[in-house]
């Protein structure tokens, strides 16, 4: 019995800290962030010809917003935070699977009352 109370006691331990690392987390957002370099479409621009020449970067933004792919153009500054946001998003992600990890074998450790 004691090991039971030990093992969810343990798991328990591990889910407070989970709390507290989810607790930390600021921004969240999902998608993609990428950098991208173009060419402008004017004929004598030499971003047509030189690989070297292009503009930007320029930011995007993808995502999923009511079942539709959006795109927005993002300044360096937002891009910035946007990639903080997603990886703050994706280690949410991990902390929620190891917290439902953890409460199974909470919820698993623990002995049956007799009825």
């Amino acid at each position: 019995m004691a090991r039971d109370k030990e093992k969810s006691g343990g798991a328990q331990g591990r889910i407070e800290e989970i709390k507290r690392r989810i607790s930390e987390v600021d921004l969240i957002c999902a998608g993609t962030l990428q950098k991208r370099m173009k060419t402008c479409g004017r004929p004598y621009c030499r971003c047509l010809t030189d690989p070297e020449a292009l503009h930007g970067p320029y930011y995007e933004w993808t995502r999923y917003v009511d079942g539709r792919l959006v795109h927005k153009t993002l300044s360096p500054e937002q891009a910035k935070m946007l990639e903080q946001a997603i990886a703050n998003n994706r280690e949410l992600k991990v902390l929620l699977g190891d917290w439902k990890r953890e409460s199974a074998e909470a919820i698993l450790g623990m002995k049956r009352e007799k009825a």
